[in-house]
């Protein structure tokens, strides 16, 4: 068959998509750091996630009500469960990058995108740039110690995954501590899983023109369109209905949202498409790795932050 614009969302626990098996002989091994590789020549690891429908909306269904009770109940299951998300998403990027070759040290690495939120919960803005420091000292040191080859490709991609991960997770945190929020955090998060959701219902319909092709062949420009839209609407109910807004914040917040979960979904494909890979991990049956849950949220998150603190500012 041609070859056809896929729908909008690439690779998020879509209905019908059907999984790949994987047998762990296929499973390339991982390259040293530093080690010669064949030029042209990738290590391209299979689709692990299994696409079960009824199995992603269990753990979907897990997710949210963990949020939920983290956000209105007892604030420290939201710590927790921030904290396990961004180790567990440090872990999957390690773990995918081996498969170019970088290895980071992930003990260091995990533990230190574990602190980050946690920090971010308990003492704010300081104590997370703090964790920041300690744990990027903390895997320099490590990775020093254990020897020079590939030391510098090594740091670079431990660097690479706790910002991405652990830094921009940890806003969410420091969102919850502002006026109202833990609505504003439910609210970023509704817009970037209703961006999401709307563009993979419009995309699979209508999608025709892809947005990028060589980055995401299945994101649709008729997919944004319905991201777009969808989110508008749920933006605009949070504000009048959650937040005591104007209905204009919310379309605002609602649009640029939509952008940067956007780029955030490309940023992953990006990092999935140089690695060879299909799917970040394979914890969540249904859904894939949690990088490929929260791929958008790790964008949409400071993005929410910046514009809640614009319309404080301006009110």
């Amino acid at each position: 068959m041609p070859d056809q614009p896929r729908p909008h969302q690439e690779t998020k626990a879509s209905p019908g998509t059907a999984g790949e098996a994987f047998s762990p002989r296929a499973r390339p091994a991982p390259v040293r750091a530093g080690a010669a590789t064949t030029p042209g020549r990738r290590h391209t690891a299979p689709s692990r996630a299994g696409r079960n429908l009824p199995a992603a909306v269990g753990v979907a269904v897990v997710l949210i009500g963990a949020l939920l009770v983290g956000l209105f109940v007892q604030p420290l299951v939201l710590a927790l469960f921030a904290g396990t998300a961004a180790g567990i998403g440090v872990w999957e990027v390690g773990r995918s990058l081996r498969y170019r070759g970088i290895v980071i040290p992930r003990v260091p690495a995990v533990t230190a995108g574990v602190l980050m939120p946690v920090a971010a919960f308990a003492g704010g803005g300081e104590a997370l740039m703090m964790a920041v420091i300690v744990g990027l000292t903390l895997v320099i040191v490590w990775r020093a110690l254990g020897g020079r080859d590939g030391m510098i490709l090594s740091i670079m991609g431990s660097v690479f995954a706790l910002v991405w991960v652990g830094f921009l997770l940890s806003i969410a945190l420091l969102l919850y501590h502002t006026e109202a929020g833990p609505l504003k955090v439910l609210t970023v998060i509704l817009l970037a899983v209703g961006s999401d959701t709307c563009g993979y219902a419009v995309g699979v319909v209508w999608g025709r023109h892809p947005m990028a092709p060589r980055i995401s062949p299945k994101k649709s420009w008729e997919g944004f369109a319905g991201s777009l839209g969808g989110s508008v609407l749920i933006g605009v109910l949070c504000a009048v209905l959650l937040l005591d807004h104007a209905w204009w914040e919310g379309a605002v917040l609602a649009a640029v949202l939509v952008l940067a979960a956007t780029l955030g979904d490309f940023s992953e494909s990006m990092v999935k498409r140089e690695l060879g890979i299909k799917d970040m991990g394979t914890l969540l049956p249904g859904h894939g790795g949690v990088m490929d849950r929260i791929d958008s949220i790790l964008f949409a998150v400071p993005a929410g932050y910046l514009l809640f603190e614009l319309f404080a500012a301006s009110a």
